[in-house]
């Protein structure tokens, strides 16, 4: 990707740079990896430790390393959808993209499902420790990328804003796509649909700064609209799944609450990660580092191994501390800022859109309570990319008068003033290489 946007500057001889705030706190969390990576730790905190622990911030080097990788390649791809994706014409590519490939990633999951017991991956992996579903290992990581998915055409959907005749499309696609995830079975993947379905009905239609005659009774008219629509998709997607699954669907569902731990373990979990967040508050234990620490603070046996503390925020306060706590909160308090602040357009298209990638950013938020789905690269980079969508700059608006098109040129593609262009002098045979 970096090779190509080196080729993309030389032949345009000119290099687009995204100044969107979003890309900051995620420079933070490569900042603070590298900070975790320096020798900073006493002698007397690794004797406390009782085991040959690097003298680094982190309590594991080789897994904080890990994180730094793949946070800097999840930079790259998000940074690089803030670039390029930089007319109306690319923005609705990527969101048909987006909503075909979720359908058929939902079809291939169902076809999965019914012609395997969830213990292979592929028809041919065998697992031991999870269900699988599709091409996922974990349920419950394929439940959250249809939350992902999904968003996208439900925006669409709910703020009107496609074409009537490609209404039943989009439909049947996100249909599709909530009857895989209700058939997953995870319970943290339906409270995310339904927390998604209700995000929707409250924010989506007109922007809140339009003015308009008898605005109270207008709102009041599009949220029984949207209510109604909700409603209207739970019933589909209820017997949806009924007809898909049969009545198995909800009685496995039902089936996996453990009525001595309804948590399934991660009440457990979640006060040991707590005890690591007392032990390491301002720069934390170090990324990725759950897995070495979790059995020192461990109240049982101290022999079950966890790598994720099974909720995203509180293994961003062990992992990060303070500061990398800080860091989330500011990347979502920018996300949801700039989001709604991108849905004040008269560019209908453009405004679904951005309510649709809030909503799957949401929905995928609320299953973090209780997941690790994030953890999964093409999760992660979904998520990143519906960030993208929500906050793009205003050159991915239509023209006021009709459908517009611009042409990617070097110098008019970047008049943004969220986006920097650095221009190049041209080659010629009077210079010298």
């Amino acid at each position: 990707m970096v090779c190509l946007w080196c080729l993309d500057g030389f032949v345009l001889r000119s290099l687009a740079i995204s100044r969107n705030a979003l890309q900051l706190p995620l420079l933070g969390m490569i900042v603070l990896g590298l900070v975790q990576l320096l020798p900073l730790r006493s002698a007397v905190d690794n004797a406390g430790l009782a085991l040959s622990m690097p003298r680094t911030l982190s309590l594991d080097p080789y897994a904080t390393r890990l994180v730094l990788v793949q946070v800097t390649s999840l930079l790259i791809y998000f940074v690089a959808t803030l670039v390029f994706i930089d007319t109306p014409r690319r923005l609705r590519a990527l969101v048909r993209m987006i909503t075909i490939f979720g359908f058929l990633l939902a079809m291939f999951g169902l076809t999965q499902s019914f012609t395997s017991d969830g213990t292979k991956v592929y028809w041919f992996r065998e697992l031991s420790q999870s269900t699988a579903f599709g091409p996922f290992i974990n349920r419950h990581h394929f439940a959250g990328y249809m939350e992902l998915a999904i968003g996208v055409p439900l925006g669409l959907l709910f703020s009107g804003a496609i074409e009537t005749y490609k209404r039943p499309l989009y439909a049947f696609a996100a249909m599709l796509m909530g009857v895989a995830l209700i058939m997953t079975n995870s319970r943290g993947g339906i409270i995310s649909l339904a927390a998604e379905i209700l995000f929707l009905v409250v924010i989506a239609g007109p922007g809140l700064r339009r003015k308009r005659g008898n605005e109270k009774v207008q709102r009041l008219r599009g949220v029984l609209i949207r209510g109604a629509l909700a409603t209207g998709l739970v019933i589909i997607l209820f017997f949806g799944a009924l007809a898909v699954g049969g009545a198995d669907s909800f009685t496995r569902l039902l089936g996996t609450v453990n009525a001595s731990d309804p948590t399934t373990g991660r009440a457990h979990f979640w006060s040991v990660t707590l005890d690591v967040i007392k032990e390491y508050p301002v720069f934390g234990a170090g990324l990725g580092s759950l897995g070495v620490i979790y059995t020192r603070y461990d109240s049982r046996n101290g022999l079950y191994r966890l790598e994720q503390a099974h909720n995203d925020y509180l293994q961003t306060l062990s992992d990060g501390g303070i500061v990398g706590g800080l860091l989330g909160v500011s990347f979502l308090f920018i996300l949801f800022r700039k989001g709604f602040a991108r849905r004040e357009t008269e560019d209908k298209f453009r405004r679904g859109v951005a309510t649709g990638a809030m909503a799957g950013c949401f929905a995928v938020l609320v299953h973090s309570a209780f997941d690790f789905t994030l953890h999964t690269t093409a999760n992660a980079l979904l998520f990143l990319i519906l960030a993208a969508l929500a906050t793009l700059d205003t050159r991915v608006d239509e023209a006021a008068n009709g459908h517009r098109r611009r042409r990617r040129r070097s110098r008019s593609r970047s008049r943004d003033p969220e986006t920097t262009v650095i221009e190049t002098p041209s080659l010629t045979a009077a210079e010298p290489v």
